[in-house]
């Protein structure tokens, strides 16, 4: 599910970013509907081209042990490259899975 304010972000292309299929990503906002959070790592699964608007990405979230736990579909700007400087980070679901 795609937030209201992320479905028609008008094209600024000094900004634009493009990610390749398959890399990993860093969530820049909460979407708590699907109990993610800003400092996510995700992975592109799909790009969205729509003309006149950014770039949108799906971008599948998984847990530790490798169960997917959200497929979001967000413009390109609510997105990051991980980086040397970042480290990964544990956080707790507010609804754990069953194992």
């Amino acid at each position: 599910m795609c937030p209201d304010s992320l479905r028609r972000t008008p094209i600024n292309l000094e900004k634009r970013m493009d990610f390749p299929l398959y890399e990993d990503v860093i969530m820049l906002i909460d979407i708590p509907d699907e109990d993610l959070a800003a400092g996510d790592v995700g992975t592109i699964v799909k790009r969205h081209a729509v003309p006149d608007l950014e770039p949108g990405y799906s971008v599948e979230f998984f847990d530790m042990l490798g169960n997917t736990v959200a497929v979001v579909t967000v413009a390109a700007s609510v997105l990051r490259r991980p980086t040397a400087a970042d480290r990964p980070v544990v956080r707790q679901a507010s609804v754990e899975s069953p194992v």
